[in-house]
């Protein structure tokens, strides 16, 4: 008998019977943005997944749980938006850890999927996170580039041209022209016939084909040792949030060294 394969940990896109497909955004909540377009998706009848950074979810833990309360998910997109791959071992874990910990604090259930900033996320990294957290690594195949041209025109050419089953989209709800495409983007991507699931529901239906997973530079091992407890209050959480690069959330999670940095959008 073959030996069982070992479990996918990490995805771009997935291999789906059927028109399904994720659409996901980043870097919130945001205070004004984000309940903006909850309200979009709840009048679409439409889940989607959101990849929220820690100090944002500290900031505006009502929306988060608001978030859930509509039938989305929620994922751990790291504490402030840095380059992972630049930051120490140690940085790394509490880039991961803290946020994973703030998520947990006010859901009362931890998140099972991780998109690192840029993309930037190593093999063994992704190994370690899942050997860790037990997170599957999320990516994409297509990058609205809402972050670069603030344009909703863009932002919907992009996705319509690019959409296919399976594919996981990338957008940012920090960003007021993002929140400002939706409504065309979710009524065409409807009238074509798409069907909107999460993350976690789109995996469930993928099938052996294997997914191409975008490739990243190398970079240490991160030591592996047993996550710690989550804190035992939000303000725990953020006063003993890491030392590392200052936030930039308003910047994409394309992966590039060239990335323009932006401010963070104001949060109501």
């Amino acid at each position: 008998m073959l030996p069982a394969a070992a479990p996918k940990i990490s995805y771009n896109r997935c291999n789906v019977d059927g028109p399904y497909i994720a659409i996901t955004f980043d870097d919130g909540p945001h205070g004004v943005n984000t309940p903006r377009l909850l309200e979009m998706l709840r009048q679409r009848g439409i889940h989607a997944t959101f990849f929220t950074v820690g100090e944002c979810v500290a900031e505006n833990p009502d929306i988060l749980k608001d978030i859930v309360k509509e039938g989305h998910e929620v994922a751990n997109h790291s504490w402030n938006h840095p380059n992972l791959l630049k930051l120490s071992d140690e940085a790394v874990r509490e880039q991961l850890e803290r946020t994973h910990n703030v998520i947990t604090q006010v859901l009362g259930t931890p998140p099972t999927l991780f998109r690192p900033p840029y993309g930037n996320f190593s093999p063994k990294q992704r190994q370690w996170a899942h050997d860790t957290w037990g997170y599957t690594t999320i990516i994409w195949d297509v990058d609205s580039l809402d972050w670069k041209h603030r344009n909703p025109a863009k932002t919907e050419s992009i996705i319509m041209a690019n959409t296919h089953p399976g594919s996981i989209i990338l957008c940012h709800d920090i960003h007021k022209t993002t929140i400002d495409a939706m409504p065309s983007v979710l009524d065409k991507l409807l009238a074509k016939g798409f069907k909107f699931v999460t993350v976690s529901e789109l995996i469930k239906m993928n099938h052996d084909a294997p997914a191409t997973v975008a490739k990243t530079s190398k970079a240490k091992t991160t030591a592996t040792k047993p996550a710690v407890t989550a804190a035992t209050s939000i303000a725990e959480v953020v006063s003993n949030k890491p030392e590392s690069k200052a936030k930039d959330t308003g910047k994409s999670d394309a992966k590039s060294k060239t990335t323009p940095k932006t401010k963070k959008t104001t949060k109501g």
